[in-house]
């Protein structure tokens, strides 16, 4: 399951606009909120399945990203 940056951010508004009202989470952060060391963000990050913008030497992950990951990975068991 791949996202890119559109997906995860409503693009119907300027991208100025849309890209201040995304609320991005520090790798720590993502981790806690999916019960996961951090080593699996970043293998999803480095993936490409779980979107982040660097800055610096540190990524941030657009929480709706996070949220969108999760829902999709759900799956249905007997």
């Amino acid at each position: 399951m791949r996202f890119d940056a559109e997906s995860s951010v409503n693009m119907s508004t300027t991208p100025e606009r849309a890209f201040s009202e995304v609320r991005f989470l520090t790798v720590a952060e993502v981790a806690s909120v999916m019960r996961v060391s951090k080593m699996t963000v970043y293998r999803l990050v480095h993936g490409g399945d779980l979107p982040a913008v660097r800055v610096g030497r540190s990524f941030r992950v657009p929480e709706q990203a996070v949220h969108d990951y999760l829902r999709d990975s759900f799956i249905e068991t007997a």
